[in-house]
């Protein structure tokens, strides 16, 4: 089951997760005086099942709870691609440094000591919230533009994904789901290719799936170790269709454009499509009169551009 969005038109929605019941009485009161909507849950096992149902905007969770407690809770959420951008605020009575670390290491953004102080943890809390509009904004707008991108982190995992990128994994390999927290094996493979310690921003692989491609491109590594990737799905024709359209050809002079665009020579086209490579020089001419170009490098570079946006 996938989780849903809070409901629209109210202030954002905070789950709370801490078994005691006056710490739940209080916390409630503060923050819904605030204009904030509050979930409770009352161990961490109930605050996962609460997440498979509706994504908060923020969750302020126990470090020290009975059965699952909130670190294993924080890195279970983690885990699932669907709530890496989600803030988790850590709030305990304990002091010792270690378990300011333990929290931090989990996933937790922030940490706040028992008493709480009300006016500090509405401060910490509109910062957090303000911090992840900013970042789920960016991924939407990545979306937006038409491009399905992910972050890993240095060993693989999945820091976050777009919703566009998670409809194009999921789509093509069968039972993924975001909560996995790792790509599936055969995507995994190239993109760890892409990771290499020479391989230049705007590299790509491509991986072929049926009569799908899945084609990776590494953006770069970002300052907070993250690695960037853009995922563009090319089904066959795909790419005929669009030079076709975008530069008013044939069908048959985008075939021939997008064999050039691969760098293949006339003779290897003439063979892949069964034509005469005189056929091939006469569709080539239609093709430089229509595109206002002079010559093969030029409608590559042409076609190249049309086909990577």
């Amino acid at each position: 089951m996938s989780a849903s969005a809070p409901p629209a038109g109210r202030g954002p929605t905070i789950l709370v997760v801490d078994d005691t019941p006056e710490s739940l009485r209080f916390l409630t009161a503060t923050l819904e005086s605030a204009g904030m909507t509050v979930l409770i849950a009352i161990d961490g096992l109930a605050a996962l099942d609460l997440l498979d149902h509706i994504t908060p905007d923020l969750i302020l969770m126990d470090g020290v709870m009975p059965g699952l407690d909130g670190f294993e809770t924080t890195r279970r959420i983690k885990a699932d691609g669907r709530f890496r951008h989600l803030p988790v605020i850590f709030m305990t009575g304990l002091t010792e440094t270690e378990h300011v670390v333990q929290g931090l290491d989990a996933g937790g953004v922030d940490y706040v000591h028992k008493p709480i102080v009300v006016d500090e943890l509405l401060a910490r809390v509109s910062v957090h919230l303000a911090n992840a509009r900013i970042a789920q904004g960016s991924q939407l707008a990545l979306d937006t533009a038409g491009r399905p991108s992910f972050a890993l982190d240095d060993d693989g995992a999945i820091e976050w994904l777009t919703p566009l990128a998670s409809a194009v994994i999921e789509r093509n390999f069968a039972g993924w789901k975001p909560r996995d927290g790792s790509l599936p094996d055969a995507l995994a493979t190239i993109v760890s290719r892409l990771r290499g310690v020479d391989v230049p921003p705007g590299a790509q692989a491509t991986l072929e799936i049926g009569g799908c491609a899945i084609e990776c491109t590494m953006l770069r590594r970002t300052s907070a170790r993250q690695w960037l990737f853009r995922l563009a799905e090319r089904r066959e024709g795909d790419a005929e269709r669009l030079l076709a359209e975008r530069h008013g050809l044939t069908s048959r002079e985008a075939q021939v454009l997008v064999w050039i665009s691969r760098g293949k020579q006339n003779r290897e086209i003439s063979e892949i499509l069964e034509i005469s490579p005189r056929t091939v020089n006469k569709h080539l001419e239609q093709i430089f009169e229509k595109m206002g170009v002079e010559n093969r490098a030029s409608a590559t570079a042409i076609a190249v551009g049309t086909l990577s946006q």
